[in-house]
């Protein structure tokens, strides 16, 4: 199913006999899902957009590469560097905005600027009943109200398939520099990398890979902006960072952040990808804990991606932790997603049971 209008979409969740599986570009198989398809790829095109304004108003299946051209065109961008999993999962197709926001996809400058729910404005989609619901506004002086706008985001359309999504962007940046020291510890990294973001030189990234492009451990941190400022803030947080060892600098458009931001290292390497949310400061006891066969940290140490052998549970290894662990890629006998407490899940239930009560949309995304 296919639908061209929201009317049209609204007819067919309306009709179903049964669950049905949203797709946008295909690009993110993440959870087991079940019921026949339901593609949301026709409801695509861009219908408002104001540089001056910073915002953005588009379709749900509209291709992030078309967003992304149509920004550029301005010299503006989406802030928050949505991940591409294609490499990462082994899809075809092209990511798309409705993709995006649903599962609230968000890169290495979620740490510096917020993730894809905080430049969410406005959304319309209709609900498991077939209602065609609107909240929020297209442009950022008309505040409505963002409750549903934020709860959409990260729902992974089980509250209601996307139909338009309203973001606000920011102006792109002129130079990216990026600060690399080799051969930290795991430990000695998230200091490094805490001890940068707590700084006043605006970091906008902070990675560490204990298995480098050349094989050795290498700590990130990227500086945007005018030139002269990210030489500026470069050449301070070389002082700052002095006690680690010898800083690298390099200018340019910071390009090689994006296998960072794809987690690429994994791309072609047999096992299980998890997700793994957790405090920076607990991430290296947590990555001794898991044992896993390669680790790669993002945001300062917040987000550790591990790569492990087919179907073993890292939840188990982690035990107890303040964080959640998300199954990305491959198979386990565990549920995808990080079971919620039992007041969370009371939420989400009922949650389920307003916006869906016949369990139909995306049934079985979230075991």
């Amino acid at each position: 199913m296919t639908p061209k209008t929201e009317a049209e979409l609204a007819q067919m969740i309306t009709g179903a006999n049964g669950p049905l599986r949203i797709r946008g570009g295909g690009t993110r198989p993440i959870g087991q899902c079940e019921g026949d398809e339901l593609s949301t790829s026709a409801l695509s095109g861009i219908s408002l957009y104001e540089p001056g304004a910073l915002t953005i108003v588009a379709g749900a299946g509209t291709p992030i590469s078309e967003i992304e051209h149509t920004l550029a065109a301005e010299n503006q961008r989406l802030a928050f560097e949505p991940m591409d999993h294609r490499a990462l999962l082994g899809t075809q197709g092209a990511p798309t905005l409705g993709g995006m926001a649903a599962a609230n996809v968000s890169g290495p400058r979620r740490i510096s600027v917020g993730a894809c729910r905080d430049f969410m404005l406005g959304v319309r989609f209709v609900d498991g009943q077939g209602n065609i619901i609107k909240n929020g506004g297209r442009v950022m002086k008309n505040v409505t109200g963002y409750d549903l706008v934020k709860l959409m985001a990260g729902s992974y359309g089980t509250l209601g398939v996307l139909t338009e999504v309203a973001l606000k962007v920011l102006p792109d940046v002129e130079t990216t520099g990026t600060l690399r020291l080799h051969g930290l510890t795991d430990r000695q990294a998230v200091q490094v990398l805490s001890a940068a973001l707590g700084s006043p030189f605006e970091a906008t990234a902070a990675a560490h890979l204990p298995k480098g492009p050349a094989g050795e451990p290498v700590t990130m941190l990227r500086i945007e902006g005018f030139e002269t400022s990210v030489k500026y803030r470069a050449g301070k947080l070389q002082e700052l960072l002095r006690g680690y060892g010898d800083v690298e600098v390099t200018l340019g458009d910071g390009s090689e952040w994006a296998a960072v931001r794809d987690v690429t290292a994994f791309a072609d390497q047999p096992g299980n990808v998890w997700r793994i949310s957790a405090k920076p400061s607990d991430a290296p006891e947590l990555v001794r804990r898991i044992e896993a066969n390669a680790v790669q940290y993002d945001w300062g140490g917040g987000l550790i991606w591990a790569l492990a052998d087919e179907g073993r549970d890292l939840r188990a290894a982690l035990g107890d932790f303040d964080g959640h662990a998300t199954l990305i890629r491959g198979t386990a006998d565990v549920p995808t997603f990080h079971p919620e407490i039992p007041a969370l899940a009371a939420i989400t239930t009922g949650l389920r049971a307003k916006f869906d009560p016949r369990g139909i949309l995306n049934s079985g995304i979230m075991s």
